[in-house]
């Protein structure tokens, strides 16, 4: 298996990679690095972990987003 990129909302926010008998998880995004270098038994099972983490972050809102820079998040 190669690797295969972990997207949440649309965005891409990290990849799987196959690694000692795992995948192992490369955040490429600030709000998932909770999740780096994790492993887990399937591309399926990082893709929930995001949902997870991504569901308890909820409490941050996104205030400042142009067209040339990402979201900047504030936790209220």
């Amino acid at each position: 298996m190669n690797k295969q990129v972990i997207e949440f909302g649309g965005e891409a926010v990290g990849v799987v990679i196959p690694d000692a008998g795992g995948m192992k998880f490369v955040a490429v995004k600030y709000h998932v690095w909770d999740l780096d270098s994790r492993y887990f038994r399937s591309a399926d099972e990082a893709r929930s972990a995001v949902r997870q983490l991504m569901a308890g972050q909820g409490n941050r809102q996104p205030v400042l987003r142009s067209a040339d820079t990402s979201a900047v998040y504030a936790v209220a």
